[in-house]
């Protein structure tokens, strides 16, 4: 992402923008963005110091997206409501307390409120019909309005860290939602004691190089000196609340899930880093592997975006369709939603069918006692799995159509908008295995 600045701006050379990334400091918002309301659609103001936006926003009648995470806003501004095509906000890390039902946009699809502090959401917020993705992480919400029951599309619901003491009972049974997260709460629930993991401190520790990134850290190929030189993936934290939720949720789910093949879990915990952060070590994944998608665009929203024109060998994916529902067939059975069971969390090996799922920092530990609340959050999960299924039979080749249709019906059947006629993950694992 190039940042633009302020010299620019004035002197007219972004005229004609369609995207504006501007980080400068700023306490105000600045007037001369009008000028690029014939064509702007994207503006990024993350990284100042703002707390207000102009009550004429909506001049900007393109515009779809606003960033303004990392700011000192602390309502969210009424005139984003006068955007006419604004689908996507994005405040997060701010002090926002107050959330007025005129500041959401009537086409919003993507609101991101993560690290705020919230105490309550309007009833409007069940109100935007458009409305797919919901990010809530962080903040002090002890209830959900009523209104979102009818969310008919929400699929993406991100609940962790907050003041919540008990789930409505309407939440299991939106008919599209996929993708939940909800660690952090004080929901009452009895859990398993978490196993104590073994220690390795920083100084141990040699970098080598980065891997990747993810929602909540960055994973880097590090070096144990000392005996055996052993090598890991180090994932750090990028700080005590992600857009997933916290580190030591993350930790606590992943280490409750125990070992699988088809899973990537801690062996241990990194301690002493210099600069305080938090970190895990998993095991390197042999060479070969690669993500199988990646993340969701702001087109797509909710769905993984893969490869323009990408094919994959039939074998292949039974293989690893078999691998993944055996994963969650067995997180499931330990009482842990994965909670972001998506292709970018899934590496393969492209020659085979192996599989492997990583990523454990939307899991939620299900409540062991109360067997149809559990059952009824599993199956939300059942529907990523669908969507998964879908997305890979899609991309098979022509002459691989027959074995498709067969695995139709229960692409169908995970989808399905009434979520206790799903399957379970255990029947699907049996049929894929």
């Amino acid at each position: 992402m190039t940042m633009h600045t302020l010299e620019q701006l004035r002197a007219g050379t972004l005229a004609g923008a369609r995207r504006l990334d501007l980080s400068a400091g700023l306490t105000r918002f600045p007037r001369e963005i009008f000028e690029l309301a014939d064509t702007l659609e994207v503006l990024n103001l993350s990284g100042n110091r703002l707390a207000e936006l102009p009550d004429d926003l909506g001049r900007l009648r393109h515009l779809r997206i606003i960033f303004c995470s990392d700011n000192a806003f602390t309502h969210l501004p009424d005139c984003l409501g006068d955007c006419p095509a604004l689908e996507m906000v994005g405040f997060k890390a701010n002090r926002i307390g107050v959330l007025p039902a005129q500041a959401l946009p009537a086409r919003l699809r993507w609101l991101i409120l993560t690290d705020n502090r919230l105490a309550q959401l309007p009833t409007a917020l069940g109100e935007r019909p458009a409305l797919q993705k919901l990010m809530l992480a962080g903040n002090r919400l002890q209830a959900l309005p009523d209104s979102l029951a009818d969310a008919r599309r929400l699929e993406l619901l991100r609940l962790s860290t907050n003041a919540l003491t008990g789930l409505p009972a309407w939440l299991t049974e939106l008919p599209r939602l996929s993708w939940l997260a909800l660690s952090g709460n004080p929901l009452g629930w009895p859990c398993p004691e978490a196993p104590v993991p073994p220690v390795v401190p920083w100084h141990r520790l040699v970098v080598e190089d980065r891997l990747g990134s993810g929602a909540s850290g960055d994973i880097y190929r590090v070096r144990e000196a000392g005996a055996g030189q052993r090598s890991w993936a180090l994932k750090l934290f990028k700080g005590a609340m992600t857009s997933d939720g916290r580190p030591e949720d993350e930790w606590r789910a992943s280490l409750i899930a125990g070992h699988h093949p088809a899973l990537v879990t801690p062996a241990a915990v990194m301690q002493g880093h210099p600069d305080g952060m938090q970190g895990v070590l998993m095991p390197l994944l042999p060479a070969g592997y690669m993500a199988l998608a990646g993340p969701p665009s702001f087109e797509s929203c909710t769905r993984d975006v893969y490869a323009p024109g990408r094919s994959f060998d039939a074998q292949a994916v039974r293989g690893w369709l078999g691998a993944m529902a055996a994963a969650l067939a067995h997180l499931h059975a330990r009482g842990v939603m994965h909670g972001d069971f998506y292709a970018h969390n899934i590496h393969v090996r492209a020659d085979a069918g192996d599989a492997v799922l990583g990523d454990f920092g939307a899991a939620t530990v299900l409540p062991p006692s109360h067997a149809p609340a559990a059952d009824a959050l599993r199956s939300l999960e059942v529907r990523a799995f669908g969507c998964l299924m879908d997305e890979l039979l899609q991309r098979l080749a022509p002459s691989d159509a027959a074995w498709a249709t067969r695995l139709q019906p229960w692409v169908g059947a995970c989808l399905d908008a009434v979520p206790s006629h799903r399957p379970s993950m255990r029947e699907l694992a049996t049929v894929l295995g």
